[in-house]
Formats: structure tokens, C-alpha cells, sequence
């Protein structure tokens, strides 16, 4: 479907209506639906086309998400859900006796699933494909070197190359070298945890449930927490560290077998394709835009979260396509007032959702960590509890993922 007219593609001044810095799964996703509401966008990307992408980093898609992406580029979020698996069930264990489970319906044919779950590599390349469909133009090996703006618009130079722009969503990683420019810090809690990501390839002689199991205190690795994730051609496995454990150790090859073959079924191949290691960040940005409001911060541009409750990727496709639809409405206003307040009510409204799965992803840590005594014991109580009471177990289950009160970050935008 070609984009809908409305707004034009360029502005009367000659300028672009919008540049994206970054490409990826956020600065796509904010390319498409500028593209769909009939804007002229160009993506600047630091890296090259064909750069590498190891492992499968953010697996886990919402279902708004998936709506959000099917709104901006029909049939995307059906092929999303089509390369990805939805889990049949999940399970919760407390020092390896399981306390939860629950087993879900498949999902009904056609329609989006609650959630699907596939490496980011395929949806950051279905994105791609998305954009090459709708004529997004993508400068490949093309750092931003310098961002200044003003009350007209944005100048962009990258790669000896000037671009005039009246509005510029940075959506440019955690390091945003757009972020930079406009003088905008991070801010929140730095905890000191850690965690070893593992993705474990497929072994079909000795398949796994695809459920998501959840282990409090497992006895075969120290009683550390551990996460089992599947994926569409394997799983994810997270191991949390104690704040004295040495990291280097734990996720060599040696180190990662020696735990790993403690927590997968008996016999299944130790087939490791990629080992990471992250320590926790809780920050936001003091702002989402600049002075002039002309820029907009999307993603780990604006925000860093612990991961649970996979709120980094879904609340930055979020960001993405609510600044979108921003940039679109201001562009018919007339009055620079009127376009400040867009561009404002736009900043306030995805800062407060930050702020929101910044708390909601703390609760979850210090919920994890036990670090305070009463948690501790109010764990102890539930699991025990949790043998007789479903839903005491259902608690104990959804605790280390935050409070969902349907606000993971998703936007009212329509399209």
C-alpha cells in the first residue's frame, strides 16, 4: 500500500519534514510510519548495511506492538507473528519444585497473537524489507557528525553531507550521539547486578516444551534466579549474578557449560551460539525533546530499562511512532505556538510511560535481587503458599516482570 497522502512529502521550504537517525527496529518503525502518514524521511545509520548483528538480543514482541507495526506497514506485524513462536505455556519453580504453571490456547488463525517471540535479527530485517517496500531512503556508513537546531527546522551533517530538516527523531542507541547534541543527559538508579545471556540453538533428537520457565533460587547453579525463554530457532537463557560473582569466568565456554547443563532437560545439546553479559541501567532522559522543539528522542536514545518485562524494544517502537504522528500533526499547524505544544504534549506523554517502566521494571529488580529482608520473607511465605493457592503462584510468577497495567509504553496513535 503506497503512503497516504496528507501533509505532502516535502516541506514548501524545500526542507525534508523529517530525518531518523539510527536503524534500528526503533528508527525503522518511526521511518514507516512517517512514510505512512506521506512524508518524505530519510534514515541515517552509522553503521554499514550489512553489518553483523550476533545473537538474538530483543526476542520478545508485544502484541500492541505487533498492531502498532501492522498500522504503519499492513502485513508487518502478521509476518513478525508468522516467523515467531508463542509460547504453549509457562512454568514457575522455587528452589526446583514448580509452585505455577499455566498453559495457553493456540492462537486464533489470522488474527495477532497476545505476543510472539523471534531474534531480532529477522524482525530488524522484516523492518527493513518494510521500508524498502515504502520507498524509505537509508544512508548506510553515515555517523552523525553534527545536529544543530532552531526554531525552523534542524541542520544534520554526516558523512560530508548536509541535511536541512524540520524535524529529526533520534532513535540513535544508547550511546545517541543526537541526545549529545541537543544536551540532553540520562538520569536514575545504576545497579551494580548483572546478568549472563545465553542463546542455546534448537536440538531436535531432545526437544524442550516452548514455555517460558522461571526459576527462583535454582539449586543447581547456587540458587541464583534463572530465566528460560524460546525463541523461533532456539532459546534464551538468563542467568542472574550475585554482585561478587566473577563474570568472566561465568561466561566462558567452560564457565557457561558448567551451569548450563544444570538448568536445560538432561541430554539436550550444549549447542551455545552466543554469550552476553549486561549489568542493569534505570535511566530516562531529564527531556525527549530540545529547546526549539525540533528534535525527538525515541528508544535507548530517551531511556534504558532493566529488562524485565521486555519493555525496552515495545516502549521505543512506542516512542517511535507517537513521534511520528507528532511531527505529522504539527506539520499542519500554522502557528509556531500550536506546533510547540504538539511537540510538547508528545515529550510529556512518552516521558511519563518511561518513567513508568522505569519504576515498573525496579520493582521487579529489587523483587528479584531480595536484598531487603521483608521481600525475602514474603517470597519464602508465597512459595510455600503458592502449593494451594493459585493465586498466590500467579503472583509469584508475574512479580518478577513488573506491574503490566496495560502501560508497557504503547501509543493511542491510529493510523
Amino acid at each position: 500500500m503506497p503512503p497516504r497522502s496528507g501533509g505532502g512529502t516535502v516541506s514548501a521550504d524545500g526542507d525534508l519534514p523529517a530525518v531518523v537517525a539510527g536503524a534500528g527496529p526503533v528508527g525503522l518503525a518511526a521511518a514507516l510510519a512517517l512514510r505512512r502518514l506521506g512524508h518524505e524521511v530519510i534514515v541515517l545509520e552509522a553503521e554499514p548495511r550489512e553489518r553483523p548483528r550476533a545473537g538474538s538480543r530483543a526476542i520478545y514482541v508485544h502484541g500492541a506492538t505487533l498492531r502498532l507495526l501492522e498500522g504503519v506497514s499492513p502485513g508487518l506485524g502478521h509476518a513478525m507473528a508468522e516467523r515467531g513462536v508463542v509460547w504453549s505455556g509457562k512454568r514457575t519453580f522455587w528452589k526446583g519444585r514448580q509452585i505455577y504453571g499455566r498453559h495457553y490456547a493456540p492462537p486464533a488463525p489470522g488474527r495477532l497473537p497476545h505476543f510472539t517471540s523471534l531474534p531480532q535479527v529477522v524482525s530488524d530485517r522484516l523492518l527493513l524489507d518494510a521500508c524498502e517496500a515504502m520507498r524509505v531512503q537509508i544512508a548506510w556508513s553515515t555517523p552523525l557528525r553534527s545536529l544543530t537546531a532552531d526554531r525552523d527546522g534542524v541542520t544534520v551533517l554526516g558523512a560530508g553531507r548536509e541535511w536541512r530538516a524540520r524535524y529529526v527523531v533520534g532513535a540513535d542507541g544508547a550511546r545517541s550521539a543526537v541526545r549529545q547534541a541537543i544536551g540532553v543527559s540520562l538520569s536514575g538508579p545504576r545497579p551494580r547486578n548483572a546478568y549472563v545471556v545465553v542463546d542455546v540453538a534448537d536440538d531436535p533428537s531432545h526437544p524442550l516444551p516452548c514455555e517460558r520457565v522461571f526459576h527462583y533460587l535454582h539449586p543447581g547453579v547456587g540458587h541464583r534466579n534463572v530465566l528460560l525463554v524460546p525463541f523461533a530457532g532456539g532459546w534464551r537463557v538468563d542467568l542472574q549474578c550475585r554482585v561478587d560473582d566473577d563474570l568472566d569466568h561465568l561466561a566462558t565456554p567452560d564457565g557457561v557449560r558448567s551451569w548450563l547443563v544444570e538448568v536445560l532437560l538432561p541430554g539436550h545439546s550444549l549447542d551455545v551460539t552466543w554469550v552476553s553479559t549486561y549489568r542493569f541501567l534505570q535511566v530516562v532522559a531529564e527531556r525527549f525533546t530540545d529547546e526549539h522543539r525540533r528534535v525527538l528522542l525515541a528508544g535507548e536514545a530517551a531511556h534504558l530499562f532493566a529488562p524485565f518485562g521486555a519493555r525496552g524494544m515495545n516502549s521505543g517502537i512506542a516512542d517511535a511512532v507517537a513521534a511520528a504522528r507528532a511531527i505529522h500533526l504539527a506539520l499542519q499547524e500554522g502557528d509556531p505556538q500550536s506546533r510547540r505544544r504538539v511537540i510538547d504534549g508528545l515529550s510529556g506523554d512518552r516521558r511519563a510511560s518511561a518513567l513508568y517502566n522505569r519504576d515498573a521494571a525496579g520493582k521487579a529488580l529489587r523483587h528479584m535481587q531480595a536484598s531487603d529482608p521483608w521481600i525475602r520473607v514474603t517470597r519464602a511465605v508465597a512459595a510455600r503458599l503458592a502449593r494451594r493457592s493459585c493465586r498466590v503462584g500467579a503472583w509469584m510468577d508475574s512479580a518478577p516482570y513488573g506491574p503490566r497495567r496495560g502501560r508497557v509504553g504503547m501509543t493511542s496513535a491510529k493510523y
